[in-house]
């Protein structure tokens, strides 16, 4: 029994011993940078989400995911029975309104205009051999003034013909110009129904099936650049004010385990997202990979300030008011300056050739 207490007073001293042991190091020169992280998404250039401008039924889907189009290529096809029977009404109401369709009306109106007109002419001569024969003292008054007033009488209906003709003609223009608009809105609103691309690229998804109803509100498809990516990143709302345009960054995707990738800051979004308090930063490809897909998902480290052959030390053995132990309970100040989240650099306050400790926990 008393083999054994001696035996775990011993162990009990070494573990001690081992624990009153304090860890240290000396500061060393090496490079340091100081970044904010991000995590993010790779997306295609120019990708962006398909909408249908009308609501109808997928009647057929055009392409196929991983097809190539152009822009303006057909994708799907709509089909709604009230758009198809507008367009052919107002074909219908186009032909109608036309001026060939209504030469018939517009002759019927010039005869009778043309006989106004002779009826005219035949009652001014009329009127003119009663007046010459009135001078002559032959005739009665009476027949005078009925001849006037049967001249007067024909030249009222013949401008009253040649108004009716020229009030039908414009008529008849205005509604085949109506007709032809209303025609021309119905066809554009047929066209609606054949979603296009609005891009050279690729189809990375279609997201509604044949028969299925299609609105204004949710996407049909996802199109993109077939050989470009881009990566969209969310920074802190905290970090926002530190990133500028072409800083460098690093970054690794699970798909490329191991490796890392550089890229700069090409565009950063104003608005932040109220949701998530987060701005939405996107950065190139200084070397692209061979071979991406839209939504890989990656971390970033975006690089702020870099220095070359500085002196560092591990960033737990700071301490708090930024100090260090160069003893065990002795502190001394320093001044710090970039840090990451291994090490800090120390611009004055301890040199390469010091120890310092670090602080028990």
């Amino acid at each position: 029994m008393e083999r054994f207490y001696i035996s775990f007073l011993l162990i009990f001293l070494l573990v001690a011993s081992c624990k009153m042991k304090q860890e240290r190091v000396k500061p060393i020169k090496e490079n340091i940078s100081e970044s904010v992280y991000a995590s993010g998404i790779i997306k295609s250039n120019n990708q962006y989400q398909v909408f249908s401008t009308v609501n109808g039924v997928i009647a057929e889907i055009l392409v196929k995911e991983g097809d190539v189009v152009r822009r303006g290529n057909r994708i799907i096809k709509l089909v709604n029975t009230n758009a198809l029977l507008n367009s052919e009404n107002a074909l219908l109401s186009a032909n109608y309104a036309s001026i060939l369709t209504n030469a018939e009306k517009l002759h019927e109106l010039q005869i009778n205009t043309n006989f106004a007109k002779s009826k005219m002419d035949e009652d001014a001569l009329l009127q003119q051999r009663q007046q010459n024969l009135w001078i002559q003292n032959i005739g009665t008054k009476n027949e005078f003034e009925q001849r006037q007033m049967a001249f007067q009488s024909s030249v009222l209906a013949y401008e009253a013909a040649k108004l009716r003709y020229t009030q039908l003609e414009k008529q008849i223009s205005f509604q085949g110009k109506q007709s032809q608009n209303n025609l021309q809105m119905a066809l554009a609103i047929k066209n609606d129904y054949t979603i296009k691309s609005d891009v050279d690229g690729k189809v990375y998804s279609i997201l509604m099936k044949q028969g299925e109803m299609v609105n204004t509100l949710n996407p049909v498809a996802i199109i993109g650049d077939a050989n470009n990516f881009m990566i969209e990143l969310q920074v802190d709302e905290f970090d926002i004010n530190r990133i500028k345009i072409k800083q460098a960054i690093v970054l690794s995707m699970d798909s490329y385990k191991g490796q890392v990738f550089e890229a700069i800051v090409s565009r950063i979004n104003p608005i932040m997202n109220d949701r998530s308090k987060s701005f939405t930063v996107e950065a190139l490809f200084i070397r692209q990979p061979a071979t991406l897909y839209p939504k890989l998902t990656c971390e970033a480290n975006i690089v702020i300030q870099q220095k070359e052959n500085t002196i560092t030390i591990p960033r737990n053995y700071l301490l708090h008011g930024d100090s260090v132990l160069i003893d065990k309970s002795k502190k001394r100040k320093v001044i710090v300056g970039l840090k990451d989240y291994q090490k800090v650099e120390i611009i004055s306050g301890v040199t390469v050739s010091d120890f310092i400790y670090k602080p028990a926990l």
